[in-house]
């Protein structure tokens, strides 16, 4: 998929593309979660890793392994109630190790942002976590100032579907009055890549330690990081204008 025209709108997804909040914020608050309650399981890198891309959002996943490994005989709610209390109390413990100061930006993230907002393109935020996780994120991680840069915010209490489903990048494409192919999505992951496609948006991959052995072939382009587009050189306003074909 190629960009039409010079991108008018950067749409950035959130965990695993501004920061790698995945391997170092919610999977040790998912397993704090886990041994608190006395749960007979911890999540390690390969199942987390495979959780990822087989089972959106965080409850779900949650969900998912209650039904595989149920919990103790006391507990007196169903696996869906108690799969949402797990995920609330993973969510306070995912916002102390950001408040922590423990997770920084992906190279090149708070650059772009800056650079994109002093040019005038519109900035967005396009992701199913909740907005909660990208509020904390926006006020532990990023620079409190570039929060305002953001004309929107589309989260998970936004939409009915988790990516891949698109309907996250065409509730964001609708709100911002533009045309997919105006817009340039920046994600990390195949599940991402192909929400941003479904809705008609080029998308640009930063993989990640993740993501960084998947299939991404119907990305607009792949790049290692925003500060190493593969040649040592950062990825740019000028770069995506230059590389638009």
């Amino acid at each position: 998929m190629s960009i039409l025209h010079n991108p008018q709108a950067l749409l950035f997804d959130v965990d695993g593309t501004l920061a790698d909040t995945e391997g170092q914020g919610h999977l040790p608050a998912f397993n704090k979660t886990f041994a608190a309650h006395n749960l007979p399981w911890r999540w390690s890198k390969d199942e987390y890793r495979r959780l990822l891309t087989a089972v959106p959002g965080g409850r779900e996943r949650i969900l998912e392994q209650l039904k595989r490994t149920p919990p103790p005989e006391h507990c007196n709610q169903t696996l869906a109630e108690y799969a949402q209390q797990l995920h609330r109390e993973k969510g306070h413990h995912y916002t102390d190790i950001l408040r922590s100061g423990a997770i920084k930006p992906r190279p090149g993230v708070t650059r772009l942002i800056e650079e994109a907002y002093s040019s005038g393109t519109t900035l967005a935020i396009v992701t199913t976590s909740a907005r909660e996780s990208v509020e904390a994120l926006f006020e532990y991680v990023l620079p409190a100032k570039q929060r305002h840069y953001f004309s929107l915010l589309i989260c998970g209490e936004d939409v009915s579907a988790k990516k891949p489903d698109p309907e996250a990048y065409q509730l964001a494409v609708e709100r911002l009055c533009l045309p997919p192919d105006n817009c340039l999505a920046l994600e990390d992951s195949v599940n991402g890549l192909a929400a941003a496609n479904k809705a008609g948006i080029p998308t640009l991959i930063t993989y990640n330690e993740w993501t960084k052995d998947d299939d991404f072939s119907d990305a607009w382009r792949v790049v290692e990081s925003l500060d190493n587009r593969g040649d040592g050189e950062p990825v740019t306003l000028a770069w995506l204008t230059d590389a638009h074909t």
